[in-house]
């Protein structure tokens, strides 16, 4: 088998890997109960089903082609550093405006941090 028989069999293996992940995703944004769940299902399965396609492409051209892509590496940074960066400020947001979490939560950390926070801070007022 050549490199370019090999390459192809990665990179499908890698896009067909991104298909199911953002199918994933897509079937937990439906199926989950409140916005940070979804939020969580939304970026991390999202985000690498669509690092795998990305990479999966790049490695078809890059082995199969000869042809090393810029955009599709800059496109896989981009997607990387942003994708996780925004569902947390979208889960901050929502928490922030009074979203509920569902009657399932067991734990709200987070009320807990900003209550120690606020009391750190009035003990400083003082």
């Amino acid at each position: 088998m050549s490199v370019s028989g090999t390459g192809e069999i990665i990179a499908a293996v890698l896009i067909l890997i991104g298909t199911l992940m953002s199918v994933i995703s897509a079937y937990g944004l439906i199926r989950l109960p409140d916005v940070y769940t979804r939020s969580h299902a939304g970026t991390k399965s999202a985000t690498l089903g669509v690092l795998s396609t990305l990479t999966g492409t790049f490695i078809f051209f890059w082995l199969v082609n000869d042809f090393i892509s810029v955009r599709l590496l800059l496109g896989i940074v981009f997607v990387f550093l942003t994708a996780p960066v925004a569902g947390h400020l979208i889960s901050r947001a929502a928490y922030h405006s009074g979203v509920p979490m569902t009657e399932t939560s067991v734990q709200d950390q987070l009320k807990e941090d900003l209550e120690a926070e606020e009391k750190k801070q009035s003990g400083e007022k003082d």
